[in-house]
């Protein structure tokens, strides 16, 4: 489980991170469960939100608990964080609009049978809070010097920082607080630029319930340009498909610079970074396939397959798209696709029934079809682990073909990562 901060790191995720090694014993000890919050400010989430949501979902994947917190008693105040100015006040009712928005949204993305993931509304505890009591239980915790001293703060004081503002990192540590003792919380993760309240929610269950907690920060996401991520000329990539189109998300991630791709992929799919890895050494065509990949990977995530499939079709029509070569990130679900297969350029060669049915050595057939320079040479690749029949590695066991060796009238050859090679069935 522990493992979950080595993929995090892994793929660029963690910024900055409290005793990382006490939180390793943590994680490593048992399920963990770990918060972060998303402010209903918006009747949708933007690509930008991306990032955390990724987190929660590697979280879940590595067997501990995510707690999406929905802000819609802090909504009402506004996070100072990253903000020049005062952010626009709303409405409750339209807070409570924009919550259930965001709550259908985000309920796709992680599984939240079971108690396995919880989404929690912390206007559950404003509500009825009694100011006074809160005063002097929890503000007497914080020190006006201490928070005047957080970046985000000093920032704002040039321009005017509100009373109203002031108090967010109050609260936002007491969301902390409520959710360790309501739900065992002990991490709380979000951008970079709320270290300062990740902090003050640490400090605060250390003095009120004299319990450790931790807190990780992701990097602000900007792109190769250092425009925010997420943004455009018409304004925000949306998550809701009735303010930002599926095909028009799938197309701002199909335009990345080059210099982001590698970076895009670790965060916003699974592929493995091995594979992501490669990308460095791409040609010009190859980093255009890469980016189809990814913007059909991060599509299918956001709007489900059948759109990402649409829009890749769409995109293929209106610019005249290549097919996918499957020896670029391999493991994509792209090469599982129906339009892949429409679109196949693979080395290709024909092979009749009647050999693999009297049996045909892989190494024989790697020779013939030029993957290797010789057949002892094809049987020390075997020998290696570095042959995959079919996307499945094989040993010397198992080099013999056979009719059990096709797969659909073909069989797909792979040596090391990027040499394939399809033989059809006659």
């Amino acid at each position: 489980m522990k493992i979950f901060l080595a993929e995090l790191e892994t793929r660029g995720f963690i910024r900055q991170i409290t005793e990382r090694e006490r939180l390793e014993e943590k994680l490593g000890s048992g399920p963990v469960s770990a918060y972060i919050g998303f402010d209903p400010t918006a009747d949708s989430l933007h690509a930008g939100s991306l990032l955390p949501i990724m987190a929660l979902v590697h979280l879940q994947k590595h067997g501990h608990r995510p707690i999406l917190l929905l802000g819609g008693g802090t909504a009402r105040v506004g996070d100072p964080s990253g903000h020049t100015e005062m952010r626009q006040m709303l409405e409750g009712k339209q807070i409570k609009s924009n919550t259930r928005r965001i709550r259908q949204q985000v309920s796709r993305f992680l599984d939240f049978s079971d108690e396995k993931a919880m989404m929690v509304n912390n206007s559950q505890w404003y509500g009825s809070l009694k100011y006074i009591n809160f005063l002097r239980d929890i503000g007497c915790h914080f020190s006006v010097n201490r928070m005047l001293s957080a970046e985000a703060y000093k920032i704002r004081m040039e321009r005017g920082l509100s009373f109203l503002e002031f108090n967010y990192q109050v609260l936002q540590a007491y969301d902390f607080l409520v959710l360790y003792r309501k739900h065992g919380c002990v991490l709380q993760m979000g951008g970079d630029d709320q270290w300062g309240n990740i902090l003050a929610g640490i400090d605060l269950i250390r003095r009120v319930e004299s319990a450790e907690a931790f807190g990780l920060t992701f990097p602000l996401l900007t792109t190769a340009n250092q425009q925010k991520m997420g943004k455009t000329a018409q304004g925000a990539v949306w998550l809701d498909p009735r303010r930002t189109s599926p095909y028009d998300f799938y197309q701002y991630f199909r335009n990345v610079d080059d210099r982001d791709l590698e970076r895009f992929l670790a965060f916003f799919t699974f592929l493995p970074m091995t594979e992501i890895q490669m990308t460095r050494g791409f040609s010009e065509a190859e980093l255009n396939q890469a980016k189809t990949i990814l913007a059909f990977e991060i599509t299918k995530f956001v709007h489900g397959e059948k759109e990402a499939e649409s829009a890749w079709k769409a995109a293929a029509q209106l610019f005249g798209a290549k097919g996918i070569d499957p020896r670029i990130l391999p493991t994509s679900s792209i090469n599982r696709n129906p339009l892949a297969a429409e679109q196949d350029n693979l080395p290709t060669s024909n092979l009749s029934l009647e050999r693999l049915k009297s049996g045909l050595p892989a190494w024989e057939l790697i020779f013939e079809v030029g993957l290797a320079p010789s057949k002892s040479e094809a049987r020390r690749l075997i020998q290696q682990g570095g042959v995959y029949l079919n996307e499945e590695r094989i040993g010397e066991g198992q080099a013999m073909l056979s009719e059990k060796s096709i797969k659909g009238r073909e069989i797909l050859i792979r040596v090391g990562k990027k040499k394939y090679h399809k033989i059809k069935i006659k």
